[in-house]
């Protein structure tokens, strides 16, 4: 039986989530029943349909009565402002997708499993471990789902693109710190041009003319899901005016000393390997716009390797931060939804 879900917040990784769904091999395994979304319905329609960063829906997009209708099949869509504003149970959600990044903390998270969801997961972290049942990786840690969740964070962009690679990194030769500095692509939370739109006086600055350093939980985001790097672990983050894909700039000094062959051999291995389609490497002289809509969570360059004094290792990791990272949530939709059953 089909999973039968709803979205909740239809932004860029909602869309983003409907597209992955729409075209993955998954696609059977559930049913879409609602979204809520305080938009219009046709302006919803009209950016399913024509996206400027990932190009036309694959697939036939109209407006139903109080639905969006996708490939003929209707999806009523609702405007509501709070979690239980939406009648849940009567729409029989067996999961929740929570992609308008409004809620973190568990008792407000518990408002859609009181509405009648029977479980949620979110598009971003959990404002603190306990907030959650489980923060998800796929591919280091999905393991853990044992099917009897409620809330499950599938964490973040940045997470699913470094966790790996430390872990294995760490695994190989030990990790004596780490230090990441995130170069994002430009969000929502960012101006066009200069104004008053966040309590953080560097995201009032226009996003298209700068680069803005901004601030960044991923060192905590790290640190909950490998605990064993507590207080070894720094980061920082700068945003960039580009609209999709980012990357990680990775310095690490290692325990024993190694070379740049010996890592991007382990890291090559990774990406044939055992965490194929999620973690990808790359020799090839790229730029970011080359990884635009790649499904992986994270993509080595091998050619931007740098080693000094054979322990200090500096890495460069590409990701689409829409893509991936929608794609990554259905890969945890899907594990989850199998346990459950």
């Amino acid at each position: 039986m089909a999973l039968r879900i709803a979205i909740n917040g239809y932004g860029r990784i909602g869309r983003c989530f409907l597209r992955a769904l729409v075209v993955s091999p998954l696609r059977s395994k559930f049913t879409v029943v609602a979204i809520n979304e305080p938009a219009d319905l046709e302006s919803m329609a009209y950016l399913t349909r024509f996206d400027s960063t990932h190009g036309c829906f694959p697939g036939v997009v109209e407006v139903g009565d109080g639905c969006l209708r996708i490939d003929g099949a209707d999806i009523p869509v609702f405007h509501v402002s709070t979690p239980g504003g939406v009648d849940w149970a009567s729409l029989g959600v067996d999961l929740l997708i929570e992609a308008s990044g409004q809620y973190s903390c568990r008792h407000e998270l518990e408002a859609f499993l009181d509405a009648g969801c029977c479980r949620v997961l979110l598009s971003h972290p959990g404002l603190s471990a306990a907030d959650v049942d489980q923060t998800i990786v796929f591919g280091m840690n999905h393991h853990l789902l044992k099917g009897d969740e409620r809330i499950v964070s599938a964490a973040s962009c940045t997470t699913n693109a470094i966790v790996p690679v430390l872990a294995m990194l760490d695994e190989a030769y030990g990790l004596d710190h780490a230090l990441l500095t995130t170069l994002h692509s430009v969000m929502n939370d960012q101006p066009l041009i200069d104004g008053y739109h966040h309590s953080d006086l560097h995201r009032t600055r226009s996003a298209m003319q700068s680069m803005i350093p901004v601030s960044t939980g991923l060192a905590r985001g790290v640190v909950r899901l490998l605990p064993e790097l507590a207080g070894r672990v720094e980061a920082k983050a700068i945003r960039v005016p580009v609209v999709n894909v980012s990357a990680i700039d990775l310095v690490v000094t290692l325990c024993r000393q190694t070379s740049v062959e010996e890592v991007n051999a382990l890291l090559r291995a990774a990406a044939d390997g055992h965490d194929s389609g999620r973690i990808s490497y790359t020799a090839a002289p790229h730029a970011s716009i080359d990884f635009n809509h790649s499904v992986h969570s994270a993509i080595v360059d091998a050619g931007q390797t740098r080693m000094s004094g054979g322990r200090l290792l500096n890495l460069l990791i590409w990701f689409d931060n829409e893509w991936g990272f929608a794609n990554r949530m259905l890969d945890v939709a899907a594990f989850w939804g199998e346990r459950v059953r």
